[in-house]
């Protein structure tokens, strides 16, 4: 877990499958469901290595994960497409239900310091809130980055949309998933998930600042 992308989550494993192995380390895919308050529930994937102490979970098991919050471009013979999960860095098991619900402080954070690497795109959802689209470019650790979606509300919308391209964000938020619906063709449309990081704290970095403060990216 880095210091500009910071995230923990707690919650239900829901499912746990074969992901992909590399070099010979194995990988598992957590599918982890995230209660809010509303009662409606984020189910996120998680993915974390056979040698990460603690990754022995299954179904059924109330755990806590730290890591990172990361995407990688998926190329298929139809389309491209933008995959995002939480690459564990840590996970530990609740020994029981009621010591998770005791425990929910902070069931579901992340911290990310990046920069908007495509116009931001302020529109209207159908009930009539503003929001605004971010795309946020997150350096990792090994030169690449992660491209995160994230999503501001209100006032902060209209703010952030003037912001250029290059300009450095703090924020911190909650992951979610939602349910869209994508049409294909005149008849047949496609229920499909995205992940986007929902913001409630937001600081922009001058440009001077991120000149003297480099190495914190």
């Amino acid at each position: 877990m880095t210091q500009n992308n910071c995230v923990v989550l707690q919650g239900l494993i829901l499912s746990i499958h074969f992901s992909h192995e590399t070099h010979g380390e194995k990988f598992r895919l957590i599918e982890l469901s995230i209660e809010r308050k509303s009662g409606v529930a984020d189910v996120l994937n998680i993915i974390a290595s056979e040698w990460l102490q603690g990754s022995d979970v299954k179904e059924g098991e109330y755990i806590k994960v730290k890591g990172e919050f990361r995407s990688r471009n998926v190329h298929t013979p139809e389309r491209s497409r933008l995959e995002l999960s939480v690459f564990a860095t840590e996970i530990t098991k609740f020994d029981s239900e009621f010591d998770y619900l005791f425990d929910r402080e902070s069931e579901n954070r992340i911290e990310l310091d990046g920069y908007i690497c495509k116009p931001p795109v302020l529109r209207k959802t159908p009930y009539g809130r503003v929001i605004a689209d971010v795309l946020l470019a997150v350096n990792r650790t090994n030169g690449r980055s992660s491209y995160i979606p994230c999503v501001l509300w209100g006032r902060t919308a209209v703010y952030v949309s003037s912001f250029p391209v290059g300009s450095r964000l703090k924020l911190t938020g909650r992951i979610q998933s939602r349910k869209y619906n994508k049409k294909l063709t005149e008849e047949h449309t496609e229920v499909r998930t995205a992940y986007e990081v929902s913001v409630n704290e937001l600081l922009q970095i001058a440009a001077k600042e991120d000149e003297n403060n480099g190495d914190d990216v």
